[in-house]
């Protein structure tokens, strides 16, 4: 099963969507393995959003995520990228279908709601910039077998 990393950015926070947004990925059959709720230092962001820097909206990009609190989450599930993906939607709110995350709560691009890597190969990066291994829970979820079929799980 595959892992991948969503920030609940500081403006799920601010406008009581945490909740609404981790029910969502539960819905879905996603598998918390990790959550943690922490302040972001310029040190993490410039390497988080490095393909960024340069552009005018660097800074204010890295302000706005050092604003308040992110919620950090690490999802398991298979093609777990791909489905967190689709649930969240276009990476502009307004252009974002209704029913995805960012198209039902956002209009904006910066202020969208979450951050969900977007490869299998940035996932591993991104969990391990936010989490220790201490911090990842193996447990058993026992309504699996009413989400995946046995050959689903065993990928």
């Amino acid at each position: 099963m595959q892992k991948t990393l969503v920030l609940l950015k500081p403006d799920a926070l601010q406008r009581n969507f945490l909740g609404e947004v981790i029910s969502r990925f539960e819905r879905k059959g996603l598998k918390i393995i990790g959550m943690k709720m922490m302040k972001l230092d310029d040190k993490t962001l410039k390497e988080h959003y490095c393909q960024h820097k340069g552009k005018p909206f660097f800074q204010d990009l890295v302000d706005f995520m050092k604003d308040s609190p992110v919620v950090a989450i690490i999802l398991q599930g298979a093609e777990a990228v791909k489905a967190v993906r689709f649930l969240c939607g276009s990476t502009v709110g307004r252009e974002a279908d209704a029913g995805t995350i960012r198209g039902d709560f956002s209009m904006s691009q910066q202020y969208n709601i979450v951050h969900a890597s977007d490869s299998l190969e940035n996932a591993q990066k991104e969990i391990q910039r936010f989490f220790n291994k201490s911090e990842l829970f193996h447990y058993e979820k026992y309504d699996q077998s009413n989400v995946y079929t046995a050959e689903e799980m065993e990928n």
